[in-house]
């Protein structure tokens, strides 16, 4: 069985402010050409379907146009909801949605109720794990730790328990939505990180044939069955050195995996540069780069006068400009960004108890910490969906 993996859409999503829409729809046009040229048996899409909870209305229509046209191709499509998405507003119609080969996954309760799919070799069940928010999924999976590991792989042990149900030499496909340990982050995922604990192992998913993972947006390979799709498009700058593509995936009759990168369409490159402005402005060797979106970061010692209206002189689509001065060792001064630059919201809560008393948080207190972090997040998560 040849399947399409795919995730982390979010449409709706600007760059900097730079509407995506046209880009996202080029890259739907490549993907419903993809299904039909290269014999696609089934469709996976991983999650974050959506932006956000409450996605703008150009967004849905897209989303609209994308299912009727893969009801069209007639080639059964499994999507699951991320944690950008609402799962009870993507799930609306599901079971009428259903009915056209289009199978939405966004109930947790019905993990272990397959799509159950076939080829000349047997039956494929693909199960459907929507984005599991451990505190509020935690009474459906009976499981008194609120952590990632704890609520998927309860889910998991659901999927196991019904595939034993199935024929002998069933195949089985499972759909995710989670960070799993050894996964490459970038600058445009939503933290999900609960208890201080984000990751999720490998080994959770052990005993299906291919997990297609969803919220990482690099595509990647954590092992030879369990893979990230990526973003089809760039979200953020960090991706610029993203190759932005889908898995081709060949299961074969025993459940061997063969899986090909299908690169999608690049509306516009994106370019990190980094000098003196006025260096920026005269190397000639950057002028590859003078029609793709770009990043731009001065190490003047001095702010230059109006340096965007410069820069946009020779860099039409320049969208971020960044300042990080050059000074004298002596000098250096890390600014306010840069101090907190990759460090969670529960360590810059720690450096501050460290500087307000002279010592750190002990244990008690970094617990306290971490349940008000989870707390806020949870309920920033509930009224999200509820908005």
């Amino acid at each position: 069985m040849r399947f399409l993996h795919t995730s982390d859409w979010h449409l709706g999503r600007s760059l900097h402010r730079v509407s995506m829409l046209d880009a996202q729809a080029a890259f739907l046009d490549h993907l419903v050409a993809t299904v039909r040229e290269r014999d696609v048996d089934a469709v996976l899409v991983a999650g974050d379907v959506y932006d956000r909870a409450v996605p703008p209305l150009t967004a849905v229509e897209l989303f609209d146009d994308a299912l009727h046209r893969l009801a069209a191709v007639g080639v059964p499509t499994v999507m699951i909801s991320g944690n950008h998405d609402s799962a009870r507003r993507l799930g609306v119609a599901a079971g009428l949605i259903e009915r056209a080969g289009i199978h939405l996954r966004t109930d947790p309760a019905g993990c272990d109720t397959p799509v159950v799919l076939a080829d000349d070799h047997g039956e494929v069940a693909c199960y459907g794990l929507p984005y599991l928010e451990p505190a509020l999924v935690k009474d459906e999976f009976k499981t008194d730790r609120t952590h990632h590991e704890a609520v998927i792989g309860a889910a998991m042990d659901r999927v196991r328990a019904d595939l034993a149900t199935r024929p002998a030499g069933a195949r089985s496909l499972v759909l995710a939505h989670a960070f799993v340990a050894g996964g490459q982050e970038s600058d445009s995922e939503r933290d999900i990180t609960v208890g201080g604990v984000a990751a999720v192992p490998a080994g959770v998913f052990d005993g299906v044939d291919y997990v297609a993972l969803g919220h990482l947006h690099g595509a990647q390979t954590i092992t030879e069955r369990v893979r990230y799709s990526g973003s089809p498009l760039a979200y953020s700058f960090s991706e610029a050195a993203h190759r932005k593509s889908m898995w081709l995936v060949d299961l074969g009759a025993a459940g061997e995996v063969d899986a090909e990168r299908i690169d999608c369409p690049v509306p516009r490159p994106l370019a990190r540069l980094r000098g003196h402005l006025e260096d920026l402005l005269d190397d000639p060797a950057l002028a590859a780069h003078e029609q793709s979106f770009v990043e731009a970061t001065l190490t003047d010692p001095v702010r230059p006068a109006d340096p965007m209206a410069r820069l946009t002189e020779r860099f039409p689509y320049a969208l971020s400009l960044v300042f990080e001065p050059e000074r004298a060792e002596e000098d250096a001064v890390a600014s306010y960004a840069e101090r907190l630059k990759g460090r969670s919201d529960q360590q810059i809560a720690e450096d501050f108890v460290a500087h307000v008393r002279g010592s750190g948080p002990d244990e008690r207190e970094r617990t306290v910490l971490r349940g008000a972090f989870d707390d806020v997040r949870v309920d920033d998560t509930v009224r999200e969906v509820a908005g």
